[in-house]
């Protein structure tokens, strides 16, 4: 398989056409808009069933919940300045986990706890969710469990309940330092508190450390946007993600009050993303995929040089598990046979899991057709190219017509952002930063009139 290779261009060698495009992220194939009620917990239960002993498994716990909203957020979560509710959440998400526990056979490879803020949680109650997760699901001895935090909620207490219960990464919002930037998104955190995290998590033996950062947010510019990026690698992580601010305010209400007028444009965006990337990988780390950036020698990295990084709604990961069972409000499930979500809403979440039943609001069953799509997006999205060999024998006849479809887009006006290579097609260099937009290309939902999306870059 071809390895993700990166090249920082100059953004003036970047195709203009694309750059406004509003397309999917791509986190999943067919993406989210498209699943529908026809999957239910009956055919979930039945997917579950399918499940063998020794199948490798990933848990993603969803925790709906903040002590503060920020305005740039897209997730599904909802603010609360009381721990009652959160209190309530935690006892139907037990119920969740013993009743999806008795129903799931595999061992677990990999946890991720999202969120809405996990680290808002007290320490008694993580300590016993990770010990109601190890009594219910049969845990690899190596098994990840990856934390995503806001600096702004910990304490001694909270990092030494994750470390208890097995944290070996963590991941710490910044989006950025600037004091300007981070009132206007409602997200105010200083350096020295980032700092002081990142230190606190590695002295309790955590060994991976990732920042997320934000460009397209309102009053960055390039400079600024570099600043962030120095000062973020002076605490040395081990990865980094590089995200675009998605605008989505039809999707999420409180967006509103961040005023379109602060936001640069797709030319501005653009522009604070590939300087922000040269400066990271000038700093020696590896650009992986679209949006990441990993040590050499860090485990992403590792498997990106293998032909082995994947994409799932965590983003880039070197988790190779097919099933990812998501627990928690709104939270996604891949099986090998399909999608499925849970209720969005927690109150009615509540109710179902607490009869004792499985959430399931809504998915999509594969189709052969699901699958090459899927495999042909994933393999643009990790490594900006796929094997014309490869897809036809994994995917036969359906394969083949993808091959014709991929045939006619390379030799097309749209040739500039997919190229034949030998067997394999390639995003030139100067697209990758539009490789949303060629991957479009290959979604037969995509213009259907269902969901709007973000900017390609």
């Amino acid at each position: 398989m071809t390895a993700p290779v990166a090249i920082i261009q100059p953004p003036h060698s970047v195709p203009a056409q694309g750059l406004g495009d509003n397309v999917p992220r791509y986190t999943s194939y067919p993406t989210a808009p498209h699943f529908h009620p026809g999957v239910d917990a009956v055919t979930v239960r039945g997917w579950m069933d399918a499940l063998e002993g020794d199948d490798e498994i990933s848990l993603y716990l969803h925790i709906p919940y903040c002590d503060r909203l920020c305005w740039f957020c897209a997730c599904h979560t909802k603010q609360t300045r009381h721990y009652a509710p959160v209190a309530t959440f935690l006892r139907s998400l037990h119920k969740e986990i013993e009743t999806v526990g008795g129903l799931v056979n595999g061992r677990v490879r990999a946890v991720h706890f999202g969120g809405g803020s996990p680290t808002m949680l007290k320490p008694d109650d993580i300590l016993m969710l990770g010990k109601a997760l190890r009594e219910r699901f049969d845990f690899l001895a190596d098994a990840s469990i990856s934390v995503e935090i806001d600096p702004n909620d910990m304490n001694e207490g909270r990092l030494d309940a994750f470390a208890a219960i097995g944290m070996t990464r963590a991941s710490l919002g910044v989006q950025d330092f600037d004091p300007k930037v981070q009132k206007a998104i409602n997200r105010e955190q200083s350096f020295a508190l980032t700092k002081s995290i990142v230190d606190a998590v590695r002295a309790r033996g955590v060994l991976s450390v990732n920042l997320d950062l934000l460009y397209g947010l309102p009053y960055q510019t390039s400079e600024s946007v570099a600043a962030t990026v120095s000062q973020a690698l002076t605490l040395a992580p081990d990865r980094l993600a590089l995200f675009g601010y998605a605008h989505v305010p039809w999707f999420k209400k409180h967006q509103t009050m961040i005023d379109e007028a602060w936001l640069p444009d797709s030319a501005a965006r653009l522009a604070q993303s590939r300087l922000a990337a040269q400066i990271i990988v000038d700093a020696g780390y590896e650009a992986l995929g679209l949006d990441h950036f990993a040590k050499p020698q860090d485990a992403l990295a590792v498997a990106a040089r293998a032909g082995k990084i994947r994409r799932n709604f965590q983003g880039y990961t070197e988790d190779q598990c097919e099933t990812l069972i998501g627990l928690g409000p709104s939270s996604i499930s891949r099986f090998r046979q399909g999608y499925a979500q849970n209720i969005v809403a927690t109150g009615e979440y509540q109710k179902a899991v607490d009869r004792g039943q499985l959430a399931i609001a809504r998915g999509i069953e594969f189709s052969l057709d699901d699958l090459a799509r899927g495999w042909i997006i994933e393999r643009l999205m990790c490594n900006f190219a796929f094997s014309a060999i490869d897809l036809v024998e994994r995917f036969g006849a359906v394969g083949q017509t993808l091959l014709c479809e991929a045939s006619r887009l390379a030799i097309s006006g749209a040739g500039r952002f997919l190229r034949l290579d030998g067997e394999s097609f390639v995003v030139p260099e100067e697209s990758r930063p539009l490789v949303r937009t060629v991957a479009a290309k290959f979604d037969r939902y995509l213009g259907n009139g269902i969901g709007r999306h973000s900017l390609a870059v």
